[in-house]
């Protein structure tokens, strides 16, 4: 009864181990071409960027 408790055990950690691997990787697979999207939609309409003589005032928290 020992050894199936283990090889389920075995069995439970492989499986679980793959999720953990192919899950990130299929998500940012998935994600990449739509962040790419977004880079180039902003620079086609220049949103998000600061002309270069401003300068970005950093202001402690209060």
């Amino acid at each position: 009864m020992t050894v199936e408790y283990i090889l389920l055990l075995i069995a439970v950690f492989f499986i679980g181990l793959k999720f953990f691997i192919e899950a990130p990787k299929d998500a940012f697979k998935g994600s990449g071409p739509r962040l790419a999207m977004r880079v180039e939609k902003q620079l086609l309409t220049g949103q998000g960027f600061q002309s270069p003589d401003s300068t970005q005032d950093w202001k402690p928290e209060p």
